[in-house]
């Protein structure tokens, strides 16, 4: 891991407890700074502007859904990248996630290797001096 990843923020919002705890415990395994939110009102009074690090967003949550929350995100310019995941595996609701900014989507029950690469891939741009890919 590099430097970076011991301070970087992944931000979990999922409303099952096991999941976000399970998530927490292998984010922190890997180096990074693992937050957990049970609802999406928390997560997004608690992000702003200029924040580092990325977001694994449960998409199927009451209240407000993933989908929402990536439109609120955009709203209030919280440019965190997105990984959206959800047991809920239709073309629909992965086009939506990614048209909404989505850089992953991946399907619950989640496989640790794929998130953990996932999310390396979307904060390597993070790093400072990081050649942007496109």
């Amino acid at each position: 891991m590099c430097a970076v990843a011991a301070t970087l923020i992944v931000y979990i919002v999922d409303d099952d407890d096991s999941v976000r705890k399970g998530l927490s415990r292998l984010i922190r395994s890997a180096g990074f700074e693992p937050r957990m939110y049970a609802s999406s009102e928390q997560f997004l009074a608690d992000v702003g502007p200029g924040e580092k690090g990325c977001v694994l967003l449960d998409i199927t949550m009451p209240r407000l859904d993933g989908h929402e929350v990536q439109e609120q995100m955009t709203a209030r310019h919280v440019d965190l990248p997105v990984i959206a995941v959800s047991a809920r595996d239709d073309e629909e609701t992965r086009h939506r996630a990614h048209e909404l900014g989505a850089r992953f989507f991946l399907r619950k029950p989640v496989d640790d290797q794929a998130l953990l690469d996932a999310v390396d891939w979307v904060t390597r741009d993070s790093e400072p001096g990081a050649a942007k890919q496109k």
